[in-house]
């Protein structure tokens, strides 16, 4: 099968592309990595969250997290505080501090990418309600694929 048909590629390639141009945009706007932007984002969207929960959210693994999260609240941008149901878990969220500057870099960004979607000739709703579905399609089918593979153990 030839490049044509490669929607995975694409699909990477895209990706790969967008992360690049966003982390230039933050680092220049904001003196922020992409990666940590989107470790405030997720943040932001689940509200207070455990490592491991926003680490399930960026698909990396919780030591990876623990260090984007130590660095981010050094900076002032994110509150770490013991989870008050106990254990070793500790909840994360935006501080005060964060919310405003994570705002106006989501802003910034969004803006960027209707444009660039709009430029490119697909209407950004359309493209953004296809993106959705895809997305939704792709959830279902891992889980479907774990449920219906005979090698997956619940655990």
């Amino acid at each position: 099968m030839g490049r044509s048909k490669n929607l995975g590629l694409e699909l990477h390639t895209l990706v790969s592309r967008l992360e690049r141009a966003g982390d230039q945009i933050l680092r220049a706007q904001h003196g922020l990595s992409y990666r940590r932007f989107m470790v405030l984002v997720i943040v932001g969207e689940l509200g207070a969250s455990t490592q491991r929960a926003l680490a399930e959210g960026l698909a990396v693994t919780e030591p990876s997290v623990s260090r984007m999260v130590a660095a981010l609240a050094d900076t002032g941008l994110l509150t770490v505080a013991p989870d008050p149901a106990g254990g070793n878990r500790r909840q994360i969220a935006l501080s005060d501090a964060g919310k405003v500057p994570v705002d106006r870099a989501v802003t910034e960004l969004i803006e960027r990418l209707i444009e660039l979607v709009e430029a490119s000739g697909v209407p950004f709703d359309t493209y953004l309600t296809q993106t959705r579905r895809l997305n939704a399609a792709l959830g279902d089918a891992s889980i479907r694929s774990v449920r219906h593979d005979p090698h997956h153990h619940n655990r």
